[in-house]
């Protein structure tokens, strides 16, 4: 198995993040049980940096906003982020799960992805990721998951 940065993503976040585990391992020993577990080295290493610039996202300034106020995409984005991929987003700012801040750092983070075509199953699990990596985002997490788990929030038309 090669697996995909998403696929290592969701592989870390499963079993790292979701259990109960003390601690992430050091990168060099994450990187080895990612390798042993068969994802191809060049794709952990791509993970890896991910994670990394999750993490530094926590130094970002806020964004602060009153809820009137629109996000515009720039070309770049555009041609990454699907119609439903922006759809979703602006759905999930609307139900309060994702605040302005947390919606720039999902942008940021999906177009870091390794992949030319972006769709909103990719963004679900980078929305539980940037939410789970947040302190006191836990209701915000567990509303998602809910409406994953449930189907019930699809992307507008």
């Amino acid at each position: 198995m090669t697996g995909s940065v998403l696929d290592i993503l969701i592989y870390v976040f499963d079993r790292y993040m979701l259990d109960e585990a003390p601690e992430v391992p050091e990168r060099e020993d994450l990187a080895r049980d990612l390798q042993q577990a068969g994802f191809a080295h060049a794709n952990v290493e791509r993970a890896l940096d991910w994670l990394a610039g999750l993490a530094i996202e926590h130094g970002r300034p806020r964004i602060a906003g009153n809820g009137q106020s629109m996000r515009i995409y720039c070309d770049g984005e555009l041609t990454r982020l699907s119609t439903e991929c922006r759809g979703y987003l602006l759905t999930l700012e609307r139900l309060g799960i994702l605040s302005p801040h947390q919606r720039e750092i999902v942008i940021d983070r999906m177009l870091a992805l390794d992949t030319d075509e972006l769709d909103t199953e990719q963004l679900k699990w980078v929305v539980l990721m940037v939410l789970s990596s947040q302190p006191g985002q836990e209701g915000a997490f567990e509303r998602m998951e809910t409406l994953m788990d449930d189907g019930r929030l699809s992307a507008p038309h």
